[in-house]
């Protein structure tokens, strides 16, 4: 059940993104049923992908995240979001795609994490993570 809740956090996270920022599509699906399924998958890649990869990065950075003092964060999640951006690319006609550079995956991985805290907040679930 967590992972449908992240899922689920990390769409509405990723959707809001999407209407604030001209550099991040999220394209692919022809109707509203299909861009929402879209999302979602979109989504399901970006928290695996945070599930599976971002723990291996972080531990291998802790030196660089104490020194920062956590700020490294930033930029690993700006990691996972490009690595999604790929794997997304990679799988079909439907995807996550960011335009502009690095300095954009910085910033739209600094206001993903912001809404999916808010939005965690909101939704229901088990808050031990």
């Amino acid at each position: 059940m967590n992972l449908i809740a992240r899922i689920v956090v990390t769409s509405l996270a990723l959707w809001i993104c999407d209407l604030i920022f001209d550099n991040l599509e999220i394209y692919g699906g022809d109707d509203a049923l299909g861009r929402i399924l879209v999302i979602v998958g979109v989504a399901t890649i970006f928290s695996l992908v945070s599930m599976i990869v971002k723990p291996i990065v972080s531990l291998i950075s802790l030196p660089l995240l104490i020194l920062t003092l956590g700020l490294f964060y930033l930029l690993i999640n700006a990691l996972m979001l490009w690595i999604t951006s790929w794997l997304t690319d990679q799988i079909g006609d439907w995807g996550l795609e960011v335009t502009g550079g690095f300095w954009w995956y910085l910033w739209i991985a600094l206001i993903l994490a912001v809404l999916q805290t808010v939005i965690g907040w909101v939704v229901p679930g088990d808050k031990r993570d």
